[in-house]
């Protein structure tokens, strides 16, 4: 699977050779013209001009040069300078490259704005990256030339002065975004194409290509395991479940990451209802995160002993499928009573992170669209995250800050632990209908045992943008710029 992304160049001081050069204004403030050729220059300053042109958000006007590198200038409203930030910096960006597409331009200069969120190492990984991403689209199974994607080329004039923060960010950016289209690809691919052998295939030709280690536990494997969660979510499908693990790195601290791969999500026998069970094609977000995750970190060279375990499964109701009152066990032993089918990842997890613990990492990581919860509290614009260490938690925090993606400590209270004890088993697999989100995490902390350097990262909102949001529809691939960012930190002490 490979998505052709964006050409993002640093050309400080000059404007090249471009179909266009795209420019930002602040609300009130006029453009800067310095260091532009004559006629760009006159260009720009017609552009701003132009009656009703006040910089406002979202306003955009164009000028035509007359003689000069680009062969037209595209002045957009950034809105009042001190209402910017990362996230809105970020909107623009996507706003901008949107047009460019849809005129089907293939080389445009972009001459940032100078202002806090431009400047430094992490405001110019964000901006390389979000360039970088500007020609994705799913188009697999659509007529070819249905998108007017054209856009291959950036170049990028940084602020004064922030040449080599730019430069520096370019080789990070791509990884990362090389890992993001990757997620987004996986995550987009429908049931009907992506079960768990074609998720397995996917994870073997990364391994292939990146030199990591690759082992398969397929039905038999599970059973002389006792991996009872994995398979009993599985055994009402007729394609089989599976649990994939990779391994990448030779040095440094060891790491295991753990992602949900429910790679078509019915509800089982405690079926969903029908409205929006399309985009259960999602529930193996998780699973596409960490891929894309070890695809970037490979690509990065990062001095990081890296463990991937991917849990896959179909959750299907048929006469075989598992029951509400099915007591299961799960990989540690520990029994678990079956109070709804519809509460599955967590149960594939809990053979997952009971192995990845055992295996000795010094931190696990753990992904996963676990509750519709967590989408209530933060909506689709951010993950919850739970840990017991505050180190890791702040890491990933900090990772996310410099990554422009939003991540929200939320509890781990020891009521939501109690309230996930059995009646006629260790467990059971749902609480009551308050704080779902802390009571699935609580769950999962049961199969991590007395590790403490755990994170469990509910994913479930900002993984996919649903239909009635404003924006391009599908994956986002969210998860992999933070948690890069925090592995690079680690890998460097």
């Amino acid at each position: 699977m490979r998505q052709k992304l964006v050409q993002v160049e640093i050309v400080p001081g000059q404007v090249p050779r471009a179909e266009v050069l795209v420019v930002g204004c602040f609300d009130g403030e006029e453009p800067s013209a310095a260091g532009l050729p004559g006629d760009v220059a006159r260009a720009l300053e017609r552009a701003a001009a132009r009656p009703g042109f006040e910089g406002r958000e979202k306003q955009l006007v164009e000028a035509t040069v007359e003689s000069g590198p680009v062969a037209a200038v595209a002045l957009h409203g950034l809105g009042k300078r001190g209402d910017l930030d990362a996230r809105k910096l970020a909107t623009w960006l996507d706003r901008c490259l949107e047009t460019l597409r849809t005129n089907g331009v293939e080389h445009a200069a972009w001459l940032l704005p100078d202002c806090p969120e431009t400047r430094g190492a992490a405001a110019a990984e964000r901006v390389c990256r979000r360039l970088t991403l500007g020609a994705y689209r799913y188009d697999r199974y659509r007529e070819e030339g249905s998108y007017p994607v054209r856009l291959q080329r950036v170049s990028v004039l940084p602020p004064d002065g922030e040449e080599e923060a730019y430069r520096g960010a370019l080789d990070h950016a791509a990884a990362v975004a090389h890992g993001v289209a990757f997620t987004r690809d996986l995550a987009n691919s429908p049931g009907n194409v992506a079960d768990p052998e074609w998720m397995e295939d996917r994870a073997r030709e990364l391994a292939e290509e990146h030199g990591m280690a690759v082992e398969v536990f397929h039905r038999r494997e599970l059973e002389e395991k006792g991996m009872g969660g994995i398979l009993a979510v599985g055994q009402g499908s007729s394609r089989e479940p599976r649990l994939v693990r990779l391994e990448w790195g030779s040095e440094g601290p060891v790491v295991a990451l753990v992602g949900k791969g429910v790679t078509f999500d019915t509800g089982g026998i405690s079926i969903k209802p029908s409205a929006r069970l399309d985009e259960m094609k999602y529930d193996k977000s998780g699973a596409c995160t960490v891929l894309g995750i070890a695809r970037a970190v490979a690509r990065l060279g990062l001095p990081i002993r890296l463990r991937v375990y991917v849990p896959l499964a179909e959750n299907m109701p048929d006469g075989a499928a598992y029951r509400p009152g099915d007591i299961i066990r799960c990989y540690n032993g520990k029994t678990v009573e079956i109070m709804n089918t519809d509460a599955e990842g967590r149960l594939i997890l809990a053979d997952a992170l009971a192995l990845a613990v055992e295996e000795g990492p010094e931190a696990v990581v753990e992904f996963s669209t676990l509750t519709g919860a967590c989408v209530v509290a933060l909506g689709h614009y951010g993950a919850g995250l739970y840990s017991p260490d505050d180190e890791l938690a702040g890491g990933l925090l900090a990772g996310a800050e410099a990554g422009g993606e939003r991540l929200w400590r939320l509890p781990l209270w020891p009521e939501f632990a109690e309230e996930m004890q059995g009646t006629h088993a260790d467990l059971k697999n749902t609480g009551s209908r308050w704080g779902g989100a802390n009571t699935a995490a609580a769950f999962l902390a049961t199969f991590l045992g007395e590790h403490r350097r755990w994170a469990h990262l509910d994913i479930a909102g900002p993984a996919q943008i649903p239909k009635e949001n404003n924006g391009s529809k599908g994956a986002t691939g969210y998860g992999v710029a933070l948690t890069v960012n925090w592995l690079k930190g680690l890998a460097q002490g």
